[in-house]
Order: C-alpha cells, then sequence, then structure tokens
C-alpha cells in the first residue's frame, strides 16, 4: 500500500489551492521547467510521464510541445495534488494517475519521456524511484529532474524553512526534506546507479523580484534534476 513519506503533505480530502501554490512557490518553480523539458528531448507525438506532476505546472508546459499526436501522464502520490492538476490542465491528452513514483503502475518501456519537477527529493527512496523512471522509458528514452539546492540558496523557501526550523527544532528534519538532494554528486551518483548513461547534472539559477517588501525574494535550482539554485539532471 503507498504511503506517505515524513514531511509536509496536501491535506487529505481537501482541494489543492493550485493558485496559491503560483503565487509563491509558482513565482520562481516555472522558470526552471522549460530546462527540464528540453534536457529530456521532449518533442512532438511523444509519450511523457510527468512524475510529482503536483498542481499540473510542468505538464501545462509540456502539452504544446508534444502537439496533438502527443500523450502526457501526470502522476503523483497525493490524489488531491492529482485533482488540482486535471482542473487545472483541462486537455484530453492529460492522463491523470495517482501512483508511488517508487512502485510505478507502468509496463516496461512504455515512456519517451520522464519528467520529475521538484519532487524526487521527497522519495523516500530516489535511487528507487530512479529505477522506476529507467524501467518504464523505452530504449534511449530519457528522464530528467528538477531538484532544489541548498537553503541558502533556495531563498523563497530555504530562508522561511531555517527560521521555522530554529523556533521548532523537533520539526527540522521535515522542513529541511526539500533540500534533500543539493549535493549534485549524489545525484549523479544515483542515476548512475539506477542504470542511466550520459548523465549531466549542471546548476540552474534564475532570479525574481517580487514587489511586496514582506515576501520572500529569488530563487535558484538543479538537474537529473535539483532546484532553486537549482540542480539539473538528466
Amino acid at each position: 500500500m503507498t504511503e506517505f513519506a515524513p514531511g509536509l503533505h496536501a491535506r487529505a480530502g481537501q482541494d489543492v489551492d493550485s493558485a496559491a501554490y503560483d503565487g509563491y512557490v509558482g513565482r520562481w518553480s516555472r522558470l526552471f521547467v522549460p530546462r527540464v523539458i528540453s534536457a529530456a528531448q521532449v518533442q512532438s507525438g511523444s509519450k511523457v510521464l510527468d512524475m510529482s506532476t503536483g498542481t499540473g505546472e510542468a505538464a501545462v508546459a509540456v502539452l504544446p510541445v508534444i502537439g496533438p499526436s502527443g500523450t502526457l501522464v501526470g502522476a503523483d502520490i497525493s490524489p488531491e495534488m492529482v485533482r488540482s492538476a486535471v482542473q487545472r490542465v483541462g486537455d484530453t491528452r492529460f492522463l491523470p494517475i495517482t501512483a508511488d513514483g517508487q512502485e510505478l503502475p507502468f509496463r516496461n518501456g512504455c515512456f519517451d519521456a520522464v519528467i520529475c519537477q521538484l519532487g524526487l527529493q521527497f522519495f523516500p527512496d530516489p535511487a528507487r524511484g530512479l529505477s522506476e523512471f529507467r524501467r518504464v522509458l523505452r530504449p534511449g528514452g530519457r528522464a530528467s529532474v528538477c531538484v532544489i539546492s541548498n537553503p541558502d540558496r533556495a531563498p523563497m523557501w530555504g530562508f522561511l524553512a531555517e527560521a521555522i526550523a530554529h523556533l521548532c527544532p523537533e520539526k527540522r528534519d521535515i522542513l529541511m526534506a526539500s533540500f534533500a538532494l543539493a549535493d549534485e554528486n549524489r545525484v549523479e551518483k544515483l542515476f548512475e546507479g539506477a542504470g542511466f548513461v550520459n548523465v549531466s547534472v549542471t546548476r540552474e539559477v534564475r532570479g525574481g523580484a517580487i514587489k511586496k517588501p514582506r515576501r520572500i525574494l529569488g530563487s535558484d535550482l538543479s538537474r537529473n534534476w535539483l532546484h532553486p539554485p537549482s540542480l539539473l539532471a538528466a
């Protein structure tokens, strides 16, 4: 049976407000999506798995790339997130499913590309998740992931997480789960251990500003994949 890892989750049985995500985390996370898609070499007609689809942010960006003949499966361990993505995407090419990324319900070699935008760091066993990504890819298919870098390089959440952890030290491990894959060498080894070849991990940096000074500014990302400042891996 699928179980949630320790961490911050959508409340069971309640709708997820995608507008709230877009207004806060989405301000910087969407800046890295095009890089994730290009690293996976998604193209017209591709069959794509968007793992940890969340509110459907990456899915919305993938659909114009795959065109009318492409297929996009949006998977997330949270039913609430899947419902949110369906409401946001609203396209018949988007096939939603509640699924555990460490135990994917798909046959071998059925996807041209797997993308995972800011999700892999929350897997209890990211190595197992990457092995599943590799299993469902066709020969020559590509996977790309984006994960968050160090807290001080991800101001949209890092500073806040550090402040809350200072006040609630017993919650520190949960609050810092976002940064579990900040080590790019570890990310590269995880991909290689899962059977991927020609692995590339790069640090991607994006910047931004929010007009209201009371809000947190900026951000940064990674690859195969890490995020704000983020690492991109593929």
